[in-house]
Formats: C-alpha cells, sequence, structure tokens
C-alpha cells in the first residue's frame, strides 16, 4: 500500500494537502467493499483501523 497525497488548495502562505491510501484490488475484493461504500477509520494503539460502515 502507499500513502499520497496533493495540494488541494494554498491561503495565505498556508498549504493544505490531501491524502489517500492506494488498497490493492486482491484485498479490496478480500474484503468484499465496493466503489462508493462508507467506511470509518480510527487509529489504536498507533494503528490505522478502517472498517465498512
Amino acid at each position: 500500500m502507499k500513502l499520497q497525497s496533493h495540494i488541494s488548495r494554498e491561503y495565505k502562505g498556508t498549504k493544505y494537502e490531501k491524502y489517500w491510501i492506494v488498497i490493492p484490488n486482491k484485498m479490496v475484493e478480500k474484503l468484499k467493499w465496493k466503489t462508493g461504500e462508507e467506511l470509518e477509520a480510527e487509529v489504536k494503539n498507533g494503528k490505522l483501523v478502517i472498517e465498512k460502515d
């Protein structure tokens, strides 16, 4: 997996970035996730946990 970002806007000298994680197709298929589904995320013990809503 890979964390990616880009600058979404700049305001008064401050740059604001958007981040996303690229998840391999095989993992998405195993999880039976579909495009557009709502996901919830939280940090537990220093790890990012993502679950289907």
